[in-house]
């Protein structure tokens, strides 16, 4: 079964996010300071943004931890 998966880049905002659902959600936390994740009210991972993406490192891959067992 094919996933479709959305993913816009705001230059002016300087995020990047990436959606696995259209559906209705809420952004909450995670372990990394430039990382949110879009879940439902269920708690299933919908997607996830990430924020300053122009001051990442480029030596190495920027590392969050999403929710474990999401359903995608």
């Amino acid at each position: 079964m094919a996933t479709t998966v959305k993913v816009w880049f705001d230059k002016e905002g300087d995020f990047l996010e990436v959606l696995f659902s259209d559906k209705p959600g809420y952004m909450r936390e995670t372990d990394s300071d430039a990382v949110m994740e879009r879940v439902d009210e269920q708690g299933n991972l919908l997607g996830f943004s990430i924020m300053q993406v122009s001051k990442l490192a480029t030596d190495k891959p920027l590392v969050a931890e999403l929710l474990s067992g999401a359903k995608i």
